[in-house]
């Protein structure tokens, strides 16, 4: 191991603890490049993958196609709720356009293989998870969202079929905003030690 790949490591002590999500609103430019966004999806590969499968693929929605986006997840949300307030439409329009950059993530499970599914989709989730890490890396901020359009059958199918999944909507640039630390569990709520006869 080299010295640089030592101080690498022994800086992930810092690195991981100052990752912070951002809210996609408070998003602007500027946002990785083309050749970043590469970068970004090959460092999201290190992940773990049990069969070799990469069960994810991942979608980016350039920024002239936002418009299209809106329109198609408002018609999808009518067809589901025709009597939708302009409140409601308006979000959806606004959740579209923010943050320079949108990469839609998709579990695209293998149905050929003895890997359990969900092993397949727990790998997916630490795809989408480096993504952020790589985000951050970059000096970038990083939001993984969901809500309603991630369950949408109509809106997956904008980006791909069944059994794909929408795993989440991975908005990336620049924060206008402080990022605030949001509150964490306790160490002693979700870490104990493994004593026979006792799951809790």
């Amino acid at each position: 191991m080299s010295e640089n790949q030592f101080n690498d490591l022994t800086n992930l002590s810092t690195y991981l603890p100052s990752r912070r999500s951002g809210r996609p609103r408070n998003m602007v430019a500027p946002g990785p490049s083309d050749a970043q966004i590469s970068e970004i999806i090959n460092v999201a590969l290190r992940t773990p993958d049990h069969g070799k499968l990469a069960p994810w693929r991942v979608v980016s929605v350039a920024a002239d196609q936002r418009a299209r986006l809106a329109n198609d997840i408002k018609a999808a949300y009518l067809k589901e709720k025709p009597t939708a307030g302009r409140v409601e439409l308006e979000g959806l329009e606004a959740m579209a356009h923010e943050a320079p950059t949108l990469l839609v993530v998709l579990s695209s499970p293998v149905a050929s293989t003895k890997i359990p599914l969900w092993e397949q989709e727990l790998s997916c989730g630490a795809f989408a998870m480096n993504i952020l890490h790589a985000v951050h890396a970059m000096g970038f901020v990083g939001g993984w969202i969901t809500g309603w359009p991630a369950y949408n059958e109509d809106v997956r199918d904008l980006f791909g079929r069944a059994p794909e999944k929408i795993a989440g909507f991975m908005y990336i640039g620049t924060s206008n905003a402080e990022l605030v630390e949001r509150p964490r569990p306790d160490l002693e709520n979700i870490f104990s030690f493994w004593s026979p006869g006792n799951t809790e």
